[in-house]
């Protein structure tokens, strides 16, 4: 089967760029892609960040929604734990409603920022992450229109379609849930490049049926940066190369490298290691390398759809990253 390719963006502000000039990308992104035949574009929950301004993904795919025309548009994702199960449940059959068989309910369970978020987030409380399992749980119930067994209360409107319920996750232990509640699972190997493989394969042999879904859909979202050729693609992924390394390093700035900075930093021996580390989480290429190593990625977690992150803080390398790589995979 042909693989699918899809796309999850974090509206990164670039350089001397504001928040409004991101989404703006974002919503040119949707259309481009929508236009070269990407399966999904998801958006993602960052808070208190000055160079990802995604913070409200449910208000974001809203406008994306009605700004394209085939593409899915979908969350990866709600942070549940923030949240009422009921209140989301009831913003997305909004969504389903007003768009149907186009939304994706994507969720995670990470605090999306900085940690005083969970506190700013929840009246200075830290959120009961242990709860998680009940919430999605509810939040399932309240999304196939059941009524609360104590509340007595169903999530309206109710709707011919059910938004799917994606999870997502980094780790073996959301993999773990996703099967015994049997939603669909996305293994985030753009943040983590270790322990996907054993994750899905888990997911995959434990699964376990239900009203949601009756057999195992599994995907991976990974860093791609494609180009033309294969020095131009190292170029633009040596950004993100000193770009992740500053975040591990509690760098949080107020921008991302310039291609000058990124090429001439001088790496400690650690350092030069991280980054080692950290290029299991990209696939860097011209466009038949970035396509070999995508089709390997499919086979070893048995998947059959990518989700592609591509950040480049140049625009048009940005897109031209999209498209080449779509042309790639339309050859016979």
């Amino acid at each position: 089967m042909k693989l699918k390719l899809s796309v999850l963006d974090q509206s990164p502000v670039a350089s001397n760029r504001t928040a409004t000039d991101a989404f703006n990308q974002t919503t040119e992104l949707a259309k481009w892609t929508d236009e070269l035949g990407y399966h999904r574009f998801w958006v993602s929950e960052h808070h208190s960040s000055k160079t990802l301004a995604g913070s409200a993904p449910e208000i974001l795919i809203t406008h994306l929604a009605a700004n394209t025309k085939k593409i899915r548009v979908g969350t990866g994702g709600v942070l549940l734990p923030h949240y009422s199960s009921y209140k989301v449940a009831e913003v997305f059959r909004v969504l389903e409603s007003l768009y149907p068989n186009r939304i994706d309910l994507g969720i995670g369970r990470a605090p999306g920022g900085m940690p005083g978020v969970n506190y700013a987030l929840n009246k200075g409380k830290y959120p009961a992450v242990n709860e998680y399992p009940n919430q999605v749980k509810e939040l399932m119930g309240y999304i196939h229109g059941k009524r609360h067994p104590v509340y007595k209360v169903i999530a309206t409107p109710l709707g011919e379609t059910v938004p799917p319920i994606w999870m997502l996750g980094s780790s073996e232990t959301s993999a773990q849930l996703a099967a015994q509640l049997g939603t669909s699972f996305t293994f985030a190997k753009f943040i983590n490049g270790q322990e996907g493989e054993s994750a899905m394969r888990f997911y995959y042999n434990q699964f376990q049926p239900s009203p949601h879904l009756q057999a195992p859909q599994g995907n991976v979202a990974v860093f791609v940066i494609c180009a033309s050729t294969t020095e131009e693609a190292e170029d633009y992924a040596s950004i993100m190369d000193l770009q992740l390394l500053r975040v591990e390093n509690g760098d949080f700035r107020d921008e991302y490298p310039t291609l000058e900075e990124a090429k001439h930093y001088p790496y400690s021996y650690f350092e030069k290691e991280r980054v080692k580390e950290n290029r299991k989480r990209m696939i860097v290429g011209n466009p038949k390398q970035a396509k070999e190593q995508l089709e390997e990625l499919a086979y070893e977690f048995g998947v059959e759809e990518i989700i592609i992150n591509t950040i480049i803080p140049n625009k048009e390398k940005r897109f031209d990253s999209y498209r080449l790589l779509m042309e790639e995979f339309q050859k016979n």
